[in-house]
């Protein structure tokens, strides 16, 4: 198992298209992944759940990943997080 905190620099948060971008590179995995943030933690493939979480920017959150790819995981999720949201990891700019 493997996690990481982040901070969350995007105007709109984790709502709406920066969300789904989030959900579909989690999606591409195998591994469990989840996101926590203040004590409330939900399945990262879910966009619902995501958007429960009220993600504003500034926020800081922690990502779990358990599983075959969790390295991958963590690590496209990085790379999409610190392009703020505008680059899928694997297709580039979008």
């Amino acid at each position: 198992m493997l996690s990481k905190n982040f901070k969350i620099m995007h105007e709109e948060g984790l709502n709406a298209r920066p969300a789904a971008l989030f959900v579909q590179v989690a999606s591409k995995f195998n591994s469990r992944i989840w996101v926590e943030v203040n004590s409330k933690k939900v399945n990262a493939k879910s966009i619902m759940g995501i958007i429960s979480l009220g993600i504003g920017q500034d926020d800081e959150i922690t990502i779990i990943a358990e599983g075959s790819d969790e390295n991958e995981a963590i690590e496209a999720l990085t790379e999409l997080i610190d392009s703020n949201f505008c680059c899928i990891p694997g297709i580039g700019n979008n």
